[in-house]
């Protein structure tokens, strides 16, 4: 692969992945569109197997492996999508995956990482998970699968962005929520190398980026001019809170991304609560933060433009789906 993605590393990588994951729908979402004046679509990840984006990312790092290192088997940290597709996607494969998740991850995604045959590690928070997947690999001989910060991972992802250049033709906005930067540098990266990524302001697909506001490595990396790492995360959306933005995800972002806006987990929950109940959809924290900025216009839009909501995730515990629906302020 070169420096950035190619056209024909994108068509590869999805060669690779898209015999084992659904091509998500695009769906409009007038309730949004209407409120914002614009045409609005979400793309749906929430729907992809395992219950979220990351399925994509893995099987393609996994794929590519040696077959001495299939045989070894992989580790990696996550704080719990990953985990879940990682060992999804390694059983596909008849490999062994070992899951350091942070002793608070979310326990129906712990049970649901173990339920697709991974032998999962509690470990100290996001930054010493890290490290202990480090570590387990160097001791026991794993190849360590970094969740985000990894040319494999944003091929794998690129799929995506190829799925919306096809089934959306013409000038977008797309909004996507940023954690390490995978998802997001794959969307970007894949719409450049197409030609369908329009200039800053111009003509073509625009993507922005979104965090939450108690966890805004990629906002920082950006104010600072290089990958930056967090002291601390406080959040509800755990999806989006890693300890640090990917160093090459960084160099996509700040070359092809427009911006990165951030939301408050008030406005999470509120986005929650409209996609359950106005869109029918089960959405995790994470995979609700596009919909919030496009809610409360953190992004910018013009009236009649067309935008899409990238929704990244449904793994979602029955008691914050309860706080959503009870806490999340109607809108609008």
């Amino acid at each position: 692969m070169t420096d950035w993605l190619t056209h024909r590393d994108c068509e590869a990588a999805r060669a690779r992945v898209a015999p084992a994951i659904h091509r998500t729908p695009l769906l409009s979402f007038r309730t949004l569109g209407d409120a914002t004046g614009t045409i609005a679509f979400l793309k749906c990840e929430n729907l992809q197997k395992t219950g979220s984006f990351k399925v994509r990312g893995a099987l393609n790092a996994i794929a590519v492996l040696s077959d001495v290192e299939r045989a070894r088997g992989v580790v990696t940290i996550s704080a719990g999508n990953h985990a879940q597709a990682v060992a999804w996607a390694a059983r596909r494969a008849g490999a062994r995956a070992v899951v350091v998740m942070p002793s608070g991850a979310s326990r129906s995604k712990v049970a649901a990482a173990i339920g697709y045959g991974a032998e999962v590690v509690l470990h100290g928070n996001a930054a010493e998970a890290f490290r202990e997947a480090r570590r387990r690999a160097d001791e026991d001989g794993l190849t360590f699968l970094h969740p985000f910060d990894a040319a494999p991972v944003i091929a794998g992802h690129a799929s995506t962005g190829l799925e919306l250049a096809e089934d959306l033709p013409g000038d977008a906005t797309i909004v996507v929520p940023v954690g390490g930067g995978g998802q997001i540098a794959g969307i970007a990266g894949a719409l450049a190398a197409t030609g369908r990524l329009g200039g800053r302001g111009g003509p073509g697909m625009r993507v922005f980026g979104v965090e939450p506001e108690g966890a805004p490595s990629m906002r920082r990396s950006l104010n600072e001019g290089h990958a930056a790492h967090l002291d601390a995360t406080d959040t509800i959306a755990d999806g989006l809170a890693p300890p640090m933005a990917g160093a090459l995800n960084f160099r996509y972002v700040a070359e092809f991304v427009e911006d990165v806006a951030l939301v408050s987990d008030a406005e999470i929950l509120s986005a929650m609560r409209l996609l359950m109940s106005r869109a029918k959809l089960v959405v995790e924290p994470s995979g609700a933060a596009a919909v919030a900025a496009l809610m409360h216009g953190r992004v910018p839009v013009s009236a009649g433009e067309r935008v899409v909501a990238l929704v990244t995730g449904g793994n979602v515990d029955g008691d914050l789906l309860a706080k959503a629906l009870r806490d999340g302020t109607p809108w609008p």
